[in-house]
C-alpha cells in the first residue's frame, strides 16, 4: 500500500538513464518545493559518463539507497532517454516490496514500471523533472499531483476515426512502445490478459513501429487485452520508400480485428500534456461516438 505524500514529506530525484543538466531540474524542485516537499538529490543527477548520467554502478547505487531510505516517499526519474533496463535485474527490491514508494516516470522508464507491476504494486507514469519548465506542461503536472496527493482523477480524450467503441475494465498498463516490446522474454515482460495496455512513442521509423506491433502480437499481448489507448506518436519517421500507413493506421491494423475498445491520441506520451497514468491500478475505458473517457473503479488504493 502505497500512502498518499503528504506536506514535509521527503521526495527523490535520481537520474537512472540519460545524463541531465542540472539547471534543467531547477524548475521541478521549485515545484516541489512549493508543494511542501523536500527535495533530495541523487549523485546521479551531477554525473556524466557518455551519454548516461554515470556509469551502471553509479546509478544503481544511487536508486538502491534511495529505495532502502524509509524517509523518502516518492522517488522521481530526472529524465528517460536510454539506460534503466541496465540496472533493472541488479535492484534488490525487498525493502521496496514491504514499504513501497511511488515511483514515476516516463519513456525508459516503462522499464521500471513493468518490472514492478509483476510485483502487484502501483506507479505512476507521468512527466519528469527535466520537463516540469517546459512551455505546455501544466496540466502534466497538475494531473501529477493529484495522483500523489491521494486524489481521484477521471481522463476524456476527443473521438479519433480509428478509434473502436466499446466498454471495458481491467488493470492499467503500458507506456513506451520500445520498451514493452524489449521486455519481452525478460523479468520486466508483463502479463497483458484482461488488462487495459495504453502505448506511446516517439523519434521511430514506421516499418520499425509495425515491427514492434508485430512482436507484441506474436507474444500474446494484443490477443487477451480488455482494451488499449494509443497516445501520442511524435516525430516519426519514414523511409525513402513509405511505408504507406502512420503509426495510428499500423498499431489499428494490428489491434482492430481483436474487437476490444480502442482509444487513439489518448493524451499520454512525449508531448507537453502528458497527463499522469497510474500503472497496476483497475480502471474502466469507455469508447464511443463522443470519445474516450479514462475512469478509475476503486478509491485509490493508497489511501487507508
Amino acid at each position: 500500500m502505497i500512502h498518499p505524500l503528504q506536506p514535509g514529506d521527503k521526495v527523490a530525484i535520481v537520474a537512472l538513464a540519460r545524463k541531465v543538466d542540472f539547471t534543467d531540474l531547477e524548475p521541478a524542485i521549485q515545484i516541489l518545493e512549493s508543494w511542501g516537499l523536500e527535495v533530495v538529490l541523487g549523485k546521479s543527477v551531477y554525473e556524466s559518463y557518455h551519454q548516461f548520467a554515470g556509469p551502471d554502478a553509479v546509478r544503481l547505487n544511487d536508486f538502491q539507497v534511495m529505495l532502502n531510505n524509509p524517509a523518502i516517499k516518492a522517488i522521481f526519474s530526472a529524465r528517460g532517454g536510454y539506460g534503466t533496463t541496465r540496472l533493472l535485474d541488479q535492484v534488490d527490491f525487498t525493502f521496496f516490496r514491504q514499504q513501497p514508494k511511488w515511483l514515476i516516470g516516463f519513456s525508459d522508464i516503462t522499464a521500471l514500471h513493468c518490472h514492478v507491476h509483476n510485483f502487484a504494486l502501483e506507479s505512476i507514469h507521468g512527466t519528469m523533472p527535466v520537463l516540469f519548465g517546459k512551455s505546455g506542461a501544466e496540466n502534466a503536472i497538475a494531473s501529477l499531483r493529484t495522483i500523489l496527493f491521494g486524489d481521484n482523477i477521471n481522463y476524456t480524450s476527443p473521438a479519433h476515426a480509428l478509434n473502436n467503441n466499446g466498454t471495458a475494465q481491467g488493470v492499467l498498463i503500458g507506456g513506451n512502445l520500445s520498451l514493452l516490446a524489449s521486455c519481452i522474454g525478460t523479468a520486466s515482460d508483463i502479463d497483458t490478459t484482461g488488462k487495459i495496455l495504453f502505448l506511446e512513442e516517439i523519434d521511430e521509423y514506421l516499418y520499425n513501429v509495425d515491427r514492434m506491433m508485430v512482436q507484441l502480437d506474436r507474444a500474446g499481448k494484443l490477443k487477451n487485452l480488455a482494451g488499449l489507448l494509443i497516445g501520442f506518436m511524435t516525430d516519426m519517421k519514414d523511409n525513402a520508400v513509405p511505408f504507406g500507413k502512420n503509426a495510428y493506421e499500423i498499431i489499428a491494423e494490428h489491434a482492430t480485428p481483436y474487437d476490444y475498445p480502442i482509444g487513439f491520441n489518448f493524451p499520454t506520451g512525449h508531448e507537453a500534456e502528458n497527463l499522469a497514468l497510474v500503472c497496476g491500478r483497475n480502471a474502466q475505458l469507455t469508447v464511443d461516438s463522443a470519445g474516450t473517457i479514462l475512469s478509475y473503479l476503486q478509491t485509490p488504493t493508497n489511501i487507508v
